[in-house]
């Protein structure tokens, strides 16, 4: 599978290994695996070198990452991995598989990792809202040929909301492909700031966004700056 993988870093040092350790058989296959840092100050990139292909530097921003991921990547279907998920040990066939028609983008289902009784409900939740709205999250895995990216000019430039943007108008152009497995995504956001409180704050930032509110308000919102 001609397969590029992109993962945005900031300070991930507690996950990284566990991120890329199940990506080596499938780069044992020919898939490349893109770390881009946004300036840790830990030691992810010293963790993260010996697992991966290459690790570049970029201004801080997960779109602004990505899209820099995308620049250097060498093959033609680009996976955009968040770093403290776990995807299939098969994704790369899976992607094949699902890139096999002519949707040219699609994405995975998501579990979340955790003790919270709540967070299986959560996901099953963010799964059902994809399948009815075809618009993503990065938290589950998007994917995509190169022809896509470009036509939709890659991740808008906005510090938040550039996932459910992206898929937006990707979405536009074809409906997505779903893979009906699962990408196991940390819980860690949830417990540290409570199950419901996280829950209530999402669904207000969505809300606003699709009322127009500015994604720079909104990330001051959501990440208290």
């Amino acid at each position: 599978m001609a397969l590029s993988i992109i993962i945005p870093v900031l300070n991930e040092a507690t996950n990284i290994v566990a991120t890329l350790s199940p990506l080596q058989p499938m780069r044992s296959r020919g898939v490349e695996v893109i770390v881009v840092d946004g300036g840790s100050s830990d030691n992810t990139l010293a963790l993260a070198a010996p697992h991966c292909d290459a690790v570049i530097a970029s201004d801080k921003g997960r779109a602004t990452q990505m899209n820099a991921g995308a620049a250097v990547a060498t093959h033609s279907t680009l996976l955009f991995l968040h770093a403290d998920s776990l995807l299939p040990e098969d994704a790369d066939f899976l992607i094949a598989a699902a890139l096999a028609g002519d949707a040219g983008w699609g994405h995975f289902t998501v579990g979340i990792a955790g003790t919270h009784v709540m967070l299986p409900v959560i996901a099953w939740f963010m799964n059902h809202r994809s399948r009815l709205s075809g618009v993503a999250t990065g938290d589950q895995g998007i994917f995509m040929s190169r022809t896509r990216f470009t036509q939709v000019d890659g991740f808008p430039a906005q510090p938040l909301m550039e996932d459910v943007e992206i898929t937006s108008r990707l979405r536009k152009i074809s409906a997505p492909v779903l893979i009906n497995h699962n990408i196991i995504t940390s819980g860690r956001r949830w417990e540290k700031y409570g199950v419901w409180r996280t829950i209530l704050t999402m669904w207000h930032i969505r809300l606003a966004y699709f009322f127009g509110t500015p994604p720079v308000k909104l990330h001051r919102q959501y990440y208290g700056r």
